[in-house]
């Protein structure tokens, strides 16, 4: 079953980069947006990490707080923060219990391989905890810039 809009996020428990147990509720009160991506270190990803970055304030000003998830381990996680001075939390999805949830772990085809992964994605969701926004296959450039418009035009 595929989460909808208007429905209300699971409540999955993951670990942080910052070593501690997390869940979307943890939220409540804020507009949340989710991004789910590949890999740390890898260049899309960390374009789309940086562009978050350089938004964060923007962000912070509408009542909005960033959160990336990947499956890579919490050690990847940390490095990555570090290395691009990353100011929100990345969880750890390494059995993809939030992924699946939100129907982003899927089949992918690289060089005639195929393998699952994670399926670029990001989603908004509101104050009380229930999705309202999504965008899936996101391409990295202008996509912060259009999630922060979407929370702009909502508030307004």
């Amino acid at each position: 079953m595929t989460l909808e809009i208007g429905q209300a996020v699971p409540s999955v428990e993951l670990l942080a980069d910052n070593g501690e147990q997390t869940t979307l509720a943890d939220y409540k009160g804020k507009y949340v947006v989710l991004y789910f991506y590949p890999k740390d270190m890898t260049p899309g990803c960390t374009t789309e990490a940086c562009d978050f970055r350089d938004q964060h304030e923007s962000f912070a000003d509408l009542n909005a707080v960033i959160v990336g998830v990947s499956p890579d381990p919490q050690e990847k996680h940390q490095k990555f923060k570090e290395k691009h001075d990353l100011p929100f939390q990345l969880l750890v999805d390494d059995e993809h219990k939030l992924a699946e949830a939100f129907d982003v772990w899927k089949l992918k085809k690289n060089f005639g391989k195929e393998y699952m992964g994670i399926e670029r994605s990001t989603f908004i969701i509101d104050p009380d905890g229930k999705l309202i926004k999504e965008w899936r296959k996101v391409k990295v450039k202008d996509h912060v810039e259009e999630a922060l418009q979407y929370i702009k035009e909502i508030q307004s």
